[in-house]
């Protein structure tokens, strides 16, 4: 397949989440929905089951969740309830709800009064202290409790062997988009910021071979290529989600290209793969949870070191990119107290940055279409 057709390919899956569960139904496929985020999918994978990411939607109002959330819950937390109330995602067999933020635990229980009778709601706790063994024991016996659930649900034992399958399957994955946003960073004449987007958000809907097979072909297609001399300016994103097209397409409009992301929805999710030397496969898929860092919502032990904000910064100058574009979620509460320490580590490396507050309700964009222009043309100038 020619470049344009892969992309094509990817927008339509990622646009098409609701299409693609009736299609794996219509196989007799079992599907597990998996909410934000560090859920282990890989177990999800290993039951013979499709493991569908759950991030809310740009497309729906929220209405029916309201019964059940605070208004202050994020609209992420909130639409991902509305597309199971509203008849949108209810035909999954199950849902796995991590409870990494103080939203998601108190939503777990939301989830499990709203949909416990027509579906598995499988609840999962994790680890902050999670370097001692302790901590992965603790992990571990979490990630066992999602096993049997899911076992329940696929009505078969999940197996060692079938587990280290997965996290081979998920390995390959992730290596395949780490590649893919190295080789859009020096192809962004062709990739895009919407078409970027697309492409990684396809993974969360897609059968993981299926997704990595065309994303190998796709990332073989464009090391083909020159590397792009970009006349446009270039930035890092950070945030937790930012899928939005019509906001994407501020970027486009304006020639700053994505060379790089610190977004939770994005490389955060590949930047640490599973060991696949570990004899117990539940120990290593505890490891990789253990192992993953600089992320908001992970304790750090090191914390007064402001190691985060470096790291973002310095994500920042080794992409190439000028500047940041912060994505703030709004009613987040992790980012908006890291927001001063990221600041502080952004203005002392004199990275120029703008913080855009977002959510999924967002129908108007003009406000923050203004600001990137204007952050566009501040860039412009510095080059």
């Amino acid at each position: 397949m020619s470049i344009n057709a892969l992309l094509d390919e990817f927008k339509v899956k990622a646009a098409t989440p609701k299409q693609q569960l009736a299609e794996y139904k219509a196989q007799g496929k079992k599907v597990i929905g998996v909410l934000p985020y560090y859920a282990p999918e890989e177990l999800v994978y290993a039951a013979g089951m499709v493991p569908m990411g759950i991030w809310g939607s740009n497309n729906k109002t929220i209405s029916r969740a309201k019964e059940y959330c605070a208004t202050f819950y994020c609209t992420i937390a909130q639409l991902a309830l509305e597309m199971l109330l509203d008849g949108t995602m209810d035909d999954l067999d199950g849902i796995i709800t991590p409870t990494i933020c103080d939203t998601l635990r108190p939503m777990s229980q939301n989830f499990r009064v709203s949909m416990g009778d027509k579906m598995a709601v499988i609840f999962l706790a994790h680890p902050q202290n999670r370097f001692e063994d302790f901590g992965l024991q603790f992990c571990i016996d979490q990630y066992n409790h999602v096993k049997e659930e899911l076992e329940k649900v696929c009505g078969h034992e999940i197996t060692a062997d079938a587990i280290r399958d997965a996290i081979k399957v998920y390995n390959k994955s992730r290596a395949a988009r780490r590649a893919f946003v190295k080789l859009a960073n020096d192809h962004c004449d062709v990739i895009t910021p919407t078409k970027r987007s697309a492409v990684l958000k396809a993974f969360y809907f897609m059968e993981k071979p299926a997704y990595t097979e065309m994303l190998e072909e796709l990332n073989k297609e464009l090391e083909a290529l020159p590397v792009c001399d970009w006349k446009g300016t270039k930035v890092v994103t950070s945030g937790i989600i930012c899928d939005n097209p019509k906001l994407l397409a501020a970027f486009e409009e304006n020639n700053v290209a994505i060379a790089a992301d610190d977004v939770a929805h994005e490389s955060r999710s590949f930047n640490t793969d599973v060991p696949e030397d570990e004899e117990c496969p539940m120990m290593a898929l505890a490891k990789q949870f253990a192992n993953i860092d600089h992320d908001v919502l992970l304790y750090d032990p090191q914390s007064e070191k402001n190691r985060r904000g470096e790291f973002v910064a310095d994500l920042v100058k080794k992409s190439g990119a000028q500047g940041l574009v912060l994505f703030m979620q709004q009613f987040c509460d992790p980012e908006e107290m890291e927001y001063p320490y990221l600041k502080k580590a952004l203005d002392d490396a004199k990275i120029p940055h703008i913080k855009l507050g977002i959510d999924q309700q967002m129908r108007d964009f003009g406000q923050a279409q203004t600001a990137i222009q204007a952050f566009a043309d501040v860039l412009e100038m510095s080059k």
